[in-house]
């Protein structure tokens, strides 16, 4: 095999994350009373959110204010009288029960059966961990790195020397990084020396000038790659 070992990203690599992030919402809203929320609010947030999440990757945010801080400003925003630490822990509650594989993940592992894999993602335990925990990826990983727990969050080099470390890793050219963020996976993957492949299934424009090692627009492109 060309590559030993590959760290894939989850969310919008592995796991249709905008259907997950849309029940989850959809159901939180109704909760709390706003059972409008998901229309009225989503633009609001997903803009709230994006910034946050910038912050998170340059180190300026920990992962655990982000939770609340992307609530708080919406709720402010649109002058909600709502508990955001409340809302975020009910949102985080539906979102870990909102399973949805990104179309090709079962094929991709299928057939790479001898492949040691795990999972580096920034996000958050008791989201990540039942999610796996619950799709048919359960017993997959090797390892599963979260952020959260770790302390350091993708494109921070101390993630990957974290998961090297786990994994007992030394050699960085039987390694690779496949996510779909440009700023998170390509350049955390490029700022540690590891090959990169940067899954775009929307066809997005290159335009951060970060260059992976490879690209493809359906997970299943990945299979001659690593092989």
């Amino acid at each position: 095999m060309k590559y030993d070992v590959i760290f894939f990203d989850l969310d919008d690599t592995l796991f249709d994350f905008g259907k997950s992030e849309k029940g989850a919402l959809q159901k939180t809203f109704e909760t709390f009373g706003l059972p409008n929320g998901l229309i009225d609010y989503r633009s609001s947030y997903r803009e709230i959110s994006k910034v946050l999440w910038g912050e998170l990757e340059q180190g300026k945010l920990s992962i655990t204010k982000l939770g609340t801080e992307r609530f708080r400003r919406l709720f402010e925003k649109h002058s909600l009288s709502l508990d955001g630490t409340a809302f975020n822990h009910a949102y985080l509650e539906n979102l870990s029960k909102e399973i949805y594989l990104v179309d090709g993940a079962d094929v991709l592992f299928d057939s790479l059966p001898g492949q040691r894999s795990a999972i580096i993602t920034n996000g958050f335990k008791h989201v990540q961990l039942p999610k796996i925990g619950n799709s048919p990826l359960q017993n997959t990983f090797e390892a599963v790195i979260i952020s959260e727990e770790t302390g350091f969050q993708k494109p921070d080099r101390r993630i990957f020397d974290y998961a090297f470390s786990k994994l007992g890793l030394t050699d960085k050219a039987s390694v690779l990084m496949v996510g779909d963020s440009l700023t998170s996976d390509m350049q955390g993957g490029i700022n540690y020396g590891i090959d990169t492949c940067w899954f775009n299934p929307d066809h997005k424009e290159n335009t951060a000038g970060i260059k992976p090692t490879y690209e493809i627009n359906h997970l299943t492109e990945l299979i001659p790659i690593a092989k």
